[in-house]
C-alpha cells in the first residue's frame, strides 16, 4: 500500500497555538456546570499558565490530570501544552495500586485531582506521599488573568503522554509530540468530507484520558472553531437528551456507546441534526454497523489507529457506501505494509501483520532507556493486529497477532489481570482471555484453578481485583476450573481456555 501525501502541520510547531482560535463569543465548551465560549476559555488557561508556573512547571515537565470530562480538564491540558510540557492524563476510575505505578514512571512536577477523583487520593498518599504531595487545584477565581500566550516548541517536544497497553506486557506511556497531533488532525481534515472543514457541535462522551477523546473528539472540535459537549458516557437515555438538546451534528464513541443507544430505544428522530456518526477504539461488529443503519438511518463510520499512532490510521470517512468490516483508506501521511511471517509483503486478499509508518506515529514510551516498540530500522512500528487489504485499498482487520483483549476501546492485557487474581492466597493458577460481548466488544473471563483445599468466592475475587485494576479489567465472569490447558513446557494455551464453554 503507498502513502497518501504528506500531513503538514503549519508554521508554529505548538499545538496549542490552533485549538483556541475560534471566534470570540462562539461556544467552545458546553459541560456540566455551564458553557463557555471561545474567549472564556483562553482566559481560564491564561489562569491556569502563571499557576502551573508558580507550581514548578516549565518546559518539558509532566502534569498529571486526575479527573473525568470536565472544563477543569481542558483548562490545564492547554495551559499545559502552551508552556511546553505535556499532559498525562490519568484514568480516573483507576484503583490506588494501578494510579501509583504510572504516577511513578512519569514522575509529574505537579497532578491535578479534579473534585470527581479527590475520594482516591488519600488512598495514593498512604502508597506515595511525596506523589500525593505535587497534587494541585485549580486557580482561585480572583487570579489575575495575563495574556494567553504559547511558548516555542520543536515538533519532537513531547505534547501528550498516554498510558496504553501496546501489544504486550503492562501499561506504558506513549510519547505522542506536537507533530504527532497535529499530523493526526490535519490528515482527518483533509479527508473529502464537505461539511468537516466549518464549525459543529461534537458530543464528547469517550474518555479524554483516551486519546481517540483527546485528539479526535476535544482537539478536532477545538482545531474546528466548533462546540465541545463534554459528558462522561455512563447513562445513554442522557446522552440521546445531550444530542437532542444541544442539535449535535458529529457524535462519536466505540461501539459500546453506540450499543449501549440502541439498548436505550434510540431511534431516527434523536439524530436528526446529527451528520457525521463515527465509530472508534474498538473493532464494530457488523451487524451494529447495520442495525445503527437501518434504525438510525446513519452511516456508522469506522476506523482503525492505535494509542501509538495518535488514534487514527485509517477511515471509512468519505465513503458513501463503506464496506460493512471495512476500516477504509489510510489517512494522508500514513503509509502502511501488509506482511507474512517472511515480512514480505502480502498479496491482496491474503492476510498478514500490519505495519504502518508516518509522522503520527509515536517516537517511543517515556521512561525507557531505548524505544521498546516493535519497530523496524527502517521505521515500520508493527502493531500485531492481523489485516487484509481489497483491490480498492481499503482494509479491514482480521484478527490479532497478540492475546491483547480489548474491552469498549480500553487494552487489557491478560498478564497484567492474571497477576492481580494470582496474588489472591485461594489462588492456584489462573488464565485470562477475551471473549466477545454485544455491549463492549469483547470481556474479560478468568479461568481460576483454585489452590490446594481452598474455595474460590467469586465475590471475593472479584473485590482483592477491584482494588489493584481498572473497572474494564475486571473480568465479567469467573469460571473455576480443575486445570488449565498447558502445554509441554508448562505454557498456558490460551486459545483453549473457550473451549467447551
Amino acid at each position: 500500500m503507498t502513502e497518501r501525501g504528506e500531513a503538514e502541520t503549519g508554521g508554529q510547531p505548538n499545538l496549542a497555538a490552533y485549538l483556541l482560535r475560534g471566534s470570540g463569543e462562539a461556544t467552545a465548551i458546553i459541560g456540566r456546570n455551564g458553557q463557555y465560549t471561545y474567549d472564556q476559555v483562553r482566559d481560564l488557561v491564561s489562569r491556569w499558565q502563571p499557576h502551573l508556573v508558580d507550581a514548578g512547571v516549565g518546559p518539558g515537565d509532566r502534569v498529571g490530570i486526575l479527573t473525568g470530562n470536565s472544563i477543569d480538564f481542558v483548562g490545564v491540558h492547554l495551559a499545559t501544552m502552551a508552556l511546553g510540557a505535556a499532559t498525562v492524563p490519568f484514568n480516573p476510575a483507576s484503583p490506588a495500586g494501578e494510579l501509583v505505578p504510572q504516577l511513578e514512571v512519569v514522575d509529574p512536577t505537579v497532578v491535578y485531582v479534579g473534585p470527581d477523583t479527590d475520594f482516591l487520593w488519600p488512598s495514593v498518599a498512604t502508597v506515595n506521599q511525596d506523589l500525593a504531595d505535587r497534587r494541585i487545584g485549580p486557580p482561585p477565581e480572583s487570579a489575575p488573568e495575563s495574556s494567553y500566550s504559547v511558548a516555542p516548541v520543536e515538533a519532537d517536544t513531547p505534547a501528550l503522554l498516554m498510558f496504553t497497553s501496546g501489544t504486550a506486557g503492562a501499561s506504558k506511556p506513549a510519547i505522542l509530540t506536537h507533530r504527532n497531533l497535529a499530523s493526526s488532525l490535519q490528515s482527518v481534515i483533509s479527508q473529502p468530507v464537505a461539511f468537516i472543514g466549518r464549525p459543529h457541535t461534537l458530543l464528547a462522551v469517550i474518555p479524554l484520558f483516551h486519546v481517540f477523546g483527546i485528539n479526535m473528539v476535544l482537539h478536532l472540535g477545538l482545531l474546528l472553531g466548533s462546540t465541545v459537549v463534554l459528558e462522561d458516557y455512563s447513562d445513554p437515555v442522557r446522552t440521546l437528551q445531550l444530542i437532542r438538546t444541544h442539535g449535535a451534528t458529529i457524535v462519536a464513541g466505540p461501539p459500546a456507546l453506540w450499543q449501549r443507544l440502541i439498548d436505550a430505544g434510540a431511534k431516527a428522530s434523536d439524530f436528526a441534526t446529527v451528520e457525521m456518526a463515527v465509530s472508534g477504539a474498538a473493532a464494530l461488529p457488523a451487524a451494529l454497523a447495520v442495525t445503527v443503519s437501518d434504525r438510525l438511518g446513519l452511516i456508522l463510520h469506522d476506523g482503525y489507529g492505535l494509542t501509538e499512532s495518535s488514534a487514527v490510521g485509517a477511515s471509512t470517512l468519505g465513503m458513501d457506501d463503506p464496506p460493512i468490516g471495512s476500516v477504509g483508506h489510510l489517512l494522508p501521511g500514513m503509509e502502511a505494509r501488509i506482511v507474512d511471517g517472511d515480512e514480505d509483503d502480502c498479496l491482496v486478499g491474503d492476510p498478514g501483520e500490519l505495519w504502518l509508518r508516518g509522522p503520527m506515529i509515536s517516537p517511543g514510551y517515556w521512561g525507557e532507556s531505548a524505544p521498546h516498540f516493535s519497530r523496524t530500522e527502517d521505521g515500520w512500528l508493527r502493531t500485531g493486529d492481523q489485516a487484509v487489504v481489497d483491490v480498492d485499498g481499503c482494509l479491514a482487520i482480521v484478527g490479532r497477532k497478540k492475546d491483547l483483549i480489548i474491552v469498549s476501546g480500553f487494552n487489557v492485557f491478560p498478564a497484567e489481570v492474571e497477576a492481580a487474581i494470582a496474588s489472591h492466597p485461594s489462588v492456584g493458577q489462573v488464565g485470562v482471555v477475551g471473549e466477545p460481548s454485544e455491549s463492549t466488544g469483547e470481556a474479560v473471563v478468568a479461568f481460576i484453578v483454585p489452590a490446594d483445599a481452598e474455595t474460590v468466592e467469586e465475590a471475593e475475587i472479584w473485590a482483592h481485583c477491584e482494588e489493584r485494576l481498572a473497572r474494564y479489567k475486571i473480568p465479567h465472569r469467573f469460571v473455576i476450573a480443575p486445570s488449565l490447558p498447558l502445554g509441554p513446557t508448562g505454557k498456558l494455551r490460551r486459545n483453549r481456555l473457550l473451549e467447551g464453554l
